[in-house]
């Protein structure tokens, strides 16, 4: 038989508000540790209202980075042509291309998809 223990609502209240409470700074310091460890960035609101509006997620990482196409296309060793496609959606780009890119813009492969 397992043992029980009664309490009263609000103590069970304030505990439970108090675990939550202690799992947000956890998530905090996390993501504190990430970013001074440079293994997370964050990324100004302006970008990201672009990707939220559907705008080509290449463009927007290229624009971030401050290059121009030809500057990432050199870079990542693709043609520029080839960014100007994906960026406009007239192709998808292969695994392979698509990586390189984000190699280039230093994000992950998900981040263009």
């Amino acid at each position: 038989m397992s043992e029980m223990i009664t309490i009263p609502r609000d103590e069970y209240d304030r505990l439970r508000t108090a675990a939550e409470d202690l799992m947000d700074l956890q998530s905090y310091d996390t993501a504190k540790a990430n970013l001074a460890a440079g293994e997370d960035e964050l990324i100004p609101a302006q970008y990201v209202n672009r990707l939220l509006n559907g705008e080509s997620a290449l463009r927007v990482y290229r624009d971030l980075r401050g290059l121009t196409q030809a500057a990432l296309a050199e870079k990542a060793g693709v043609n520029r042509v080839t960014v100007a496609e994906i960026e406009t959606d007239r192709k998808q780009g292969s695994v392979a291309t698509l990586r390189a890119l984000a190699d280039a813009l230093e994000i992950a492969l998900d981040d263009l998809a």
